[in-house]
């Protein structure tokens, strides 16, 4: 049976089934807050009980801390031609055609800084280092925030030479990392602290990062001396592995620099000509005093004064290398497309030249059977820096004979310092022979219009 109800009593019914399922507003804000508050105490609950086991496991891992010694005296034997002893429980990153290195933090070192404890400047087994995570740091230990570049030389950083082998490896870093600047150096020799470079070196690096601070970590630092580092760069190898291509960019960069930093222009001298357009050829006597330096300055000089007048272009200057300032040396260098210069750290500047550039080089007695592969360090450089190392020339002849003659140890420190004598008649034909490529590879220069410095390189 069908019953119909009137309008009004649906409209009724309606209204009535509506209020009992719709609870009121201020039922369901009551029931929200109450489940809010429950909430919010269980989180401060679970909380509370996760930062107390937090506190515990950062004080283990703060205890577990190992620091090593710098210095592996394990490894004093094979240090230059096996396993370093600088930091040796760390391997390197090695990247192809890169120098090794190690940086912090990193996936190898598992998010752990690098924290070093100590300041010995005689014996680098008193130095020592540890890695540790940013949230459990070794107790008092400060953390020096920025980009840090740790430096272990075999050498020095006083050479020109040593020095800027062992700052070339952070140059091709940076290349590598966006131009990345450090805001402090950290320096090692054999593990012992070293809290300055020499001038030359402290010029050069001051040219492509900026302001030099190197650290010198006071006695009685935090710590007992532990200072961590937010990022770190080390370097142990100098250039080692580092390619070809990359040592020329890493040279052609401190050229760069160097020049921009003492008013020469980027470019060099590119195609200079004299006022009839042949091509200048300029030949420079950079000159020591002292030790290596020739015995007779002035025969030396007349040989290549005369040699030097007999080739269209040809311009000749002597300088002092111990009396000219870094900007001097660069400005000097910048301006000379072969050098001749007696063996020493003097000639670290043809890397101020422009590439493909001369070298001649001179040394005392005794060198040549003696003194090992070390005289072949301004070989090494030239092929770093992409010039042509010319030759060199040994002096057979000594005013004195070793006393040792069976102790060749003993022999080459008696001859090491000698004076370099001279020989005309060879001296006149290599300089004539080394002229005359010099002033054919400008003359090749001049056709094609073209200097080597085409690159951007010193935007870096």
């Amino acid at each position: 049976m069908e019953i119909q109800s009137s309008p009004k009593s649906r409209a009724l019914s309606k209204r009535k089934s509506s209020s009992i399922a719709r609870p009121s507003t201020k039922l369901i804000i009551s029931i929200f807050s109450v489940i809010t508050i429950l909430i919010l105490l269980r989180m401060q609950s679970s909380s509370t009980f996760f930062s107390s086991n937090d506190k515990v496991l950062m004080s283990k891992l703060r205890d577990s801390v190992t620091f090593h010694p710098l210095k592996d005296l394990r490894y004093v034997e094979t240090a230059t031609i096996g396993n370093t002893w600088f930091m040796s429980s760390l391997n390197d990153t090695q990247e192809e055609g890169e120098a090794e290195h190690l940086f912090f933090p990193s996936e190898s070192s598992k998010g752990r800084l690098l924290c070093i404890k100590g300041n010995d400047r005689r014996d680098g087994g008193k130095n020592s280092y540890a890695l540790a995570w940013p949230e459990s740091l070794p107790d008092s230990a400060t953390l020096l925030k920025g980009l840090t570049f740790v430096s272990d030389t075999y050498y020095n950083y006083e050479n020109l030479w040593h020095g800027v082998n062992a700052i070339a490896p952070f140059v091709g870093w940076s290349l590598k990392n966006d131009c990345s600047k450090p805001t402090r150096w950290i320096l090692f020799h054999w593990g012992e602290f070293r809290h300055r470079m020499g001038s030359w070196v402290h010029n050069i690096t001051q040219a492509n990062f900026g302001e030099v601070v190197v650290e010198s970590f006071p006695e009685g630092g935090g710590g007992d001396g532990v200072h961590c580092f937010e990022k770190a760069v080390v370097m142990r190898h100098n250039a080692g592995k580092m390619g070809k291509k990359r040592k020329l960019e890493v040279f052609d960069l401190l050229r760069c620099k160097a020049r921009s930093f003492c008013g020469v222009s980027h470019g060099g001298r590119g195609l200079e000509v004299n006022r009839i357009g042949q091509p200048v050829v300029r030949l420079t006597l950079l000159m020591r005093k002292g030790s290596r330096s020739f015995k007779d300055p002035t025969a030396v000089i007349t040989v290549f004064v005369r040699e030097c007048a007999m080739v269209q272009g040809c311009v000749l200057e002597v300088s002092q290398s111990d009396e000219l300032s870094f900007c001097d040396q660069v400005k000097v260098m910048s301006n000379t497309d072969i050098v001749v210069s007696p063996h020493g750290a003097q000639l670290t500047n043809m890397l101020f030249m422009d590439r493909n550039s001369s070298v001649m080089e001179f040394f005392p007695k005794g060198w040549l059977e003696m003194a090992g592969v070390g005289q072949y360090a301004h070989h090494w450089m030239a092929d770093m820096s992409g010039m042509n190392h010319a030759g060199s020339w040994w002096d057979s002849l000594g005013e004195k004979e070793c006393p040792h003659p069976n102790n060749n140890r003993e022999c080459f420190k008696f001859y090491k310092e000698g004076l370099v004598g001279h020989n005309e008649t060879y001296f006149a034909d290599w300089a004539r022979t080394v002229l005359t490529q010099a002033r054919a590879r400008k003359l090749e220069m001049n056709k094609v219009k073209s200097s080597h410095l085409t690159s951007n390189i010193c935007t870096c």
